[in-house]
């Protein structure tokens, strides 16, 4: 619940898993709850109806349930051919590579393929190589110890 000068706000965190109107269901995403802007008494549902939503909210709660949160996707960063061809060439570096968090993967790729030449490109795939198979970070100079 919500309270401000003009209008109020009522809802439910649980509607989702309610057996509200489908009218309200609507509602689940905006931002002034299920029952919406409520600025006079005659907004609100008929006493029963209001009642039967808080019993019903009141026993998933009693009951324990909670709204099952969806677990992120597994991110996968999109590694360059050229990149991998190098890491299967280096057996430590590639197991390491892999292991690695999403977030240090990404910062070695993103590295490498921001290279403008031919030139710097190899290089840094060289030194990333030999970073890779020390276990280190692209960022390992600055990582607390």
């Amino acid at each position: 619940m919500a309270a401000f000068k003009q209008h109020c706000a009522f809802g439910f965190w649980k509607a989702s898993l309610m057996h509200i109107d489908p009218a309200l269901k609507k509602e689940e995403t905006h931002a002034m709850g299920q029952l919406g802007k409520i600025t006079t008494l005659k907004d609100l549902p008929a006493d029963k109806k209001l009642a039967t939503y808080i019993k019903e909210a009141m026993r998933l709660n009693d009951q324990g349930i909670k709204l099952s949160k969806a677990k992120p996707a597994k991110k996968e960063i999109a590694t360059p051919d050229y990149f991998i061809k190098a890491l299967n060439k280096n057996k430590e570096a590639k197991q390491a590579f892999e292991n690695f968090s999403y977030s240090y993967k990404k910062d070695y790729v993103e590295w490498i393929t921001e290279a403008k030449t031919e030139e710097t490109r190899n290089r840094r795939i060289e030194t990333a190589l030999e970073w890779i198979a020390e276990g280190k970070g692209r960022n390992w100079k600055y990582e607390k110890k």
